[in-house]
């Protein structure tokens, strides 16, 4: 399985239940708190995993090491603070939650408090557990924030880019999924220059090595 152990494969799938729901949460929290009631509408509103993953991205995630979960349905013109700038921040709270998530395990690393229990050919030790969680959070966020259409970096973009911008970042949405799509299975060393060296830069920081 594309050299993963068994106790990787754990801290993968856990890590996947636990982030991906949490992201697509705070997507939808921070929609609601914006004035717009789609996601709740739509059974989002929950830490039911089944309710956010998307089989693809999960694949992916577990074999590849970056993925993405099955998108919250918004309606901007619902937003408070505008179509543009509402998205930018709804869906900025995601790769934020991700980043919170690594942040906050990376605390018993760092302070070197991580009980020394578990481990083996089944199950990873919680130690090796948090640094799978740590990394995989901050591979999720940085791979988010890619503005390609449909990460939520292209959103962030639309928000805070000048309005005369507008016209060719929308003409660049439509080939999107197509630059995603090249840029996962055929940008290896692409990727680990946008995300796999800035993770384990941040993650270094995270951990105090």
């Amino acid at each position: 399985m594309l050299g993963l152990t068994l106790p990787n494969l754990i801290s993968r799938i856990i890590t996947l239940l636990i982030a991906f729901t949490i992201h697509e949460l705070a997507h939808a929290v921070t929609a609601v708190q914006l004035g717009d009631d789609t996601p709740r509408r739509m059974g989002r509103m929950t830490l039911n995993p089944l309710a956010h993953l998307d089989p693809l991205g999960s694949l992916l995630l577990i074999f590849a090491g970056f993925g993405w979960a099955k998108p919250v349905q918004v309606n901007p013109y619902n937003l408070r603070n505008g179509p543009q700038m509402g998205m930018a921040v709804v869906s900025a709270a995601g790769p934020i939650s991700n980043f919170i998530m690594a942040a906050l395990a990376a605390i018993p690393v760092r302070l070197d408090i991580v009980p020394r229990i578990g481990g083996g050919e089944i199950f990873p030790s919680v130690a090796g557990f948090l640094q799978d969680f740590i990394f995989l959070n901050l591979i999720l966020m940085l791979f988010n924030l890619i503005p390609i259409t449909p990460l939520d970096g292209s959103k962030i973009l639309r928000g805070f880019a000048p309005r005369e911008w507008d016209r060719p970042l929308a003409a660049l949405e439509q080939w999107g999924p197509f630059l995603l799509m090249a840029l996962v299975f055929l940008g290896g060393p692409v990727m680990s220059i946008l995300i796999g060296q800035p993770a384990l830069s941040i993650y270094r920081v995270l951990v105090g090595l």
